[in-house]
């Protein structure tokens, strides 16, 4: 999928992914996790009314919208992908956010008092240099909110058999938490949803292959085929404990 092929992507799996989640928990994201996931994690980073945040690699931007919607702040989204930021314009409606159109690193000017990365550190090959970016970014106090995708490297069998692979760099989390560290930034809360993350994978990968036909339609049968691929991969992963998913917040002290 090319950076900005996000709109008939986006079209083509939102009935299958609506399908997927429990009622209520759907707010449009395209991860694994839920509305209440996305919620906790940021009351546990204080978000409200007031709040600075920066939201890393924001994609359509549906859980900024919706922590912006439910708690309140003064948002700004970055993505690279210009496909990805004018669907999150336009979906934004009336919510005080803002996007920009931005490769991660460097980040925008400015201090924030939370910066979000969700979903997405996997991308990341040097965790260090990110986290030195994100130190500076982050008012006295600030807090970094984000989602981390834990084990070791990939082996090269799991990288021929995960589409996409050089974009799933997994990290140990006493290798995260030591990045952290040497940046200025010290855990103060996290959560292991690996069991949670594992059914919600399942039920992806199963709401794709119920729709198939109508998703390779709009998609093509490779990217479908890819798609469930990757998701099987997942949940194999997540079942077996070779991946574990954490949600965590670092304060800069």
């Amino acid at each position: 999928m090319r950076q900005d092929d996000r709109a008939p992507f986006d079209r083509a799996l939102h009935r299958a992914r609506r399908s997927a989640y429990p009622a209520g928990e759907f707010v449009g994201q395209e991860s694994f996790m839920t509305a209440g996931e996305i919620r906790a994690l940021g009351m546990r980073a204080s978000i409200g009314p007031g709040v600075s945040v920066l939201d890393l690699c924001c994609g359509i931007a549906a859980p900024g919208r919706f922590l912006t919607r439910e708690l309140g702040c003064d948002y700004l989204g970055v993505d690279a992908s210009a496909g990805a930021v004018a669907i999150a314009r336009d979906r934004a409606g009336e919510l005080p956010c803002r996007f920009a159109v931005a490769q991660i690193p460097p980040l925008p000017a400015g201090r924030f008092d939370v910066v979000l990365l969700l979903e997405t550190m996997l991308a990341f090959a040097d965790k260090d240099a990110l986290v030195r970016e994100i130190f500076p970014a982050l008012r006295p106090g600030g807090r970094f909110a984000f989602t981390l995708e834990e084990g070791a490297p990939l082996t090269a069998a799991e990288r021929a058999a995960m589409p996409d692979a050089d974009t799933v760099r997994l990290t140990p989390l006493d290798e995260m938490t030591a990045a952290l560290e040497r940046a200025g930034l010290v855990v103060t809360w996290q959560e292991d949803h690996s069991r949670a993350h594992r059914a919600t994978a399942q039920a992806l990968a199963d709401a794709f292959a119920a729709e198939a036909e109508d998703i390779a339609a709009k998609v093509g049968r490779r990217a479908l085929s890819e798609l469930l691929a990757a998701h099987r991969l997942w949940v194999e992963w997540l079942d077996e404990g070779r991946v574990r998913k954490f949600a965590l917040v670092a304060e800069r002290a």
